[in-house]
């Protein structure tokens, strides 16, 4: 399979949605039953943005990054996020090098393409500031010297939702600066049933498999997918119902905290990311509410009334999605 990239990465609006559906289908050759998951893993991955994903164990996660990074010949690493992780144990150190007697940079796992950070909210806030750094300016900084990551480079984190014991919640500020919040629940049972099947047939022990995932996509090929989303044509109508949903949720009865001005322009990349992998050259006002709960629902803080009740934030999202009316274009 030719995973060299067109012309240099040179694509065609038809070629890159074509690629996409490619990427999605080889990702679910390892991860069955997630399909809006694998789905919005890929809208972050075109619009260049960090995901955080919330599951409980067991569910996938884990598979679903190692299955994207292998589809799309990127480098993948894992960070067990723990109390007593330090930022080096993330970024690197320098060490002294006895023959030549000089520091070397030695680099941690964060140098990659695709970094799963396994139950981020566990590490203390000293290293979850090391990471907030390489998400924020695609750089680390190491004995005072700047070192660039190279593109592309996303984080997925998890949170288990259940287990809270022993945690360091995420500052705002950290959970701002992804992209998306995905909810990664249970496969149903003809879902689970296939991939019981698949998991055990000629297989030993319970390892990742992902040894069905081919290479379908090069760097070359997602840098002009990017620029192919980043340039799609988005009707003003459209532009002014994200702007008009992002202002109304900071008013919305029941909601203390409201989404930033970052919140609206996430909501317009991950509207073009979605609007590109369903094989549009347009945006769309249903883009816009197809991706706006996973954009929105990890950026307000409800009352505690409505917390006391029961209520979450995709609850009111709901509402308030109703509430605002989408443009007729």
């Amino acid at each position: 399979m030719n995973t060299t990239g067109d012309q240099a990465g040179q694509l065609s609006l038809e070629q890159a949605s074509a690629k996409l559906e490619a990427l999605e289908a080889m990702i679910a050759r390892a991860v069955i039953g997630q399909n809006q998951v694998i789905r919005e893993s890929v809208v972050a991955l075109v619009a260049a943005g960090h995901v955080l994903l919330e599951g409980l164990p067991g569910v996938g996660k884990t598979l679903l990054v190692r299955a994207m990074a292998a589809a799309m010949g990127g480098r993948f690493s894992r960070i067990q996020f723990t109390p007593d992780l330090m930022p080096s144990d993330v970024t690197g150190h320098a060490m002294l090098d006895l023959k030549s007697e000089e520091f070397r940079i030695r680099r941690g796992p964060i140098f990659c393409n695709l970094l799963l950070g396994d139950e981020i909210n566990r590490a203390p806030a000293k290293t979850q500031s090391a990471l907030l750094e390489a998400m924020q300016e695609q750089q680390v900084t190491i004995e005072g010297r700047a070192l660039p990551l190279a593109p592309p480079f996303l984080v997925f984190a998890t949170q288990n939702p259940i287990e809270q014991e022993g945690t360091y919640p995420l500052p705002q500020a950290q959970i701002d600066r992804f992209l998306l919040k995905v909810f990664v629940d249970y496969p149903d049972e003809r879902e689970e049933i296939a991939m019981v099947r698949q998991a055990t047939q000629g297989q030993v022990g319970d390892q990742l498999d992902t040894s069905r995932v081919e290479q379908v996509l090069s760097t070359q090929d997602l840098e002009a997918i990017q620029r192919i989303a980043a340039s799609l044509e988005m009707d003003d109508s459209i532009l002014g119902y994200a702007v008009r949903l992002v202002r109304t949720a900071r008013d919305w009865q029941g909601i203390e905290t409201g989404p930033g001005p970052r919140a609206t322009l996430a909501l317009v990349r991950a509207a073009r990311g979605h609007a590109l992998a369903s094989g549009n050259g347009f945006v769309t006002p249903d883009d816009i509410k197809v991706m706006a709960p996973s954009v929105l629902r990890h950026r307000l803080k409800l009352t505690a009334d409505l917390e006391i009740e029961g209520y979450q934030p995709d609850d009111v999202l709901r509402d308030l999605l109703a509430g605002v009316p989408a443009p007729r274009v």
